[in-house]
């Protein structure tokens, strides 16, 4: 079982990662991604019930899922990458969240970052860390922290020393980072601007500590990041803020990976429904009916459910194609729009994972609560990552917009 505490003082860092000895896969077309992601689900199925109740973290299937070449997607074609579009990029998302959601969730900032390399980096730097994304290089995350007055109130501070930077504070929600061979810090400057501080894992002088406790998203290692007076040179800063002082698509790109966890969160939820109801749900006494499977009314909150999950991938397909366009034609009306469809996507994700997690108990019955079913991880991992952001504050950027033309405000969470 994985250890919810810091390392004992002298003992080697049991998650350390270094560099792949090997480079990753490259994948030559969009297809072959998502064969590749169906293929890797169907492996990451196998023990994801394990995995969770024994806190056990996917060490070896991370390892296969960024040497498939699926974490490098994003990539730019000029830069050697698949440049993929964002349809392909929720399908990813969606398989492997529907098949295990802490392995879903787990590269959701490394493709934040290469979004956030590609808006805001030099050349050089791009073709740094694109190279070692293609390489296999997974990008953890130390953005979130715990204590702030709110989310984008961050106490992380970036300094000039000599001829780089020290950055010191503390993080949390740190998912990716413990077993990162790279963590991107977001620390702020004397000015107050958001600058991304970009470090191998075993930089001196930062610690990751295994502590996430949550009853969801159980393997993500989504706990604390200190950052002790670290030492960055000039050439691995990036300047974020510059991403939201003019029309790009960071917002909309961080929600929309988001959303997509989510409706593959409800779609492997409605598929252990539909399997749990054909092999092991009982009829019920009044309906007469031999199987389960006949019963009316367990056959409309199903077909209700795939409704639901429907629209919901529709639409964020569209934001998808929104997203797309606004990275192809950067402008305020066509970021704006990927906000708002983005927006509308993480509404019906967020409603119908928790629906599809929740009404699997309804229709299987009191014997599926079992713990030997693992059923219960489906609700669990919905409701945790679903309180990534507050739903109701995307009807309202939605209302401002359909009203009063009101674009969403430009920042991580639009």
């Amino acid at each position: 079982m994985s250890e919810l505490h810091d390392i004992p003082t002298g003992q080697a860092d049991p998650y350390l990662q270094v560099q792949p000895a090997t480079p990753a896969r490259r994948l030559t077309s969009e297809a072959e991604a998502i064969a590749t992601a169906r293929r890797l689900a169907a492996e990451f199925r196998r023990e994801a019930i394990q995995r969770d109740r024994e806190r056990r973290l996917p060490v070896a299937e991370l390892d296969a899922f960024s040497q498939s070449g699926l974490w490098s997607i994003v990539v730019p074609r000029e830069y050697g990458g698949l440049g993929a579009s964002y349809r392909t990029v929720g399908e990813v998302f969606k398989l492997i969240s529907a098949a295990d959601g802490s392995l879903g969730q787990l590269p959701q900032n490394h493709f934040v970052v290469l979004a956030h390399i590609g808006f805001d980096a030099s050349e050089e730097q791009k073709r740094f860390f694109f190279d070692l994304a293609l390489s296999g290089a997974r990008f953890g995350n130390a953005f979130s922290e715990r204590s702030s007055k709110n989310v984008a109130d961050f106490q992380t501070r970036i300094e000039p020393d000599g001829d780089g930077f020290v950055v010191s504070g503390q993080k949390f929600f740190s998912t990716g980072a413990l077993l990162a061979h790279w963590i991107p810090i977001v620390a702020v400057d004397a000015e107050g601007r958001p600058q991304l501080a970009v470090v191998p894992r075993d930089t001196p002088g930062l610690k990751v500590i295994n502590d996430w406790s949550s009853f969801g998203q159980r393997t993500t290692a989504s706990g604390t990041v200190l950052i002790d007076q670290v030492r960055v040179p000039a050439s691995r800063v990036v300047p974020i803020w510059k991403a939201f002082e003019r029309p790009t698509a960071g917002g909309p790109i961080s929600q929309f990976i988001q959303a997509a966890i989510d409706a593959g969160l409800a779609r492997g939820a409605l598929d252990d429904t539909l399997d749990y109801v054909r092999r092991h749900t009982r009829p019920w006494i009044d309906s007469g009916l031999e199987k389960a499977s006949e019963d009316p009314y367990i056959l409309q909150q199903l077909g209700d459910l795939q409704v639901r999950l429907r629209a919901a991938e529709a639409v964020l397909d569209l934001a998808a194609d929104a997203i797309d366009l606004a990275l192809r034609e950067p402008s305020e009306d066509s970021v704006a729009e990927a906000s708002i469809r983005t927006a509308e996507a993480k509404v019906l994700t967020t409603e119908v994972a928790i629906l599809a997690s929740n009404r699997l108990f309804e229709l299987a019955g009191a014997r599926s609560t079992l713990e030997e079913y693992g059923l219960d991880r489906h609700w669990r991992n919905a409701r945790v990552h679903t309180l990534h952001d507050p739903v109701r504050w995307k009807y309202h950027i939605l209302g401002n917009y359909l009203l009063n033309g009101v674009k969403p405000p430009r920042h991580p969470w639009n």
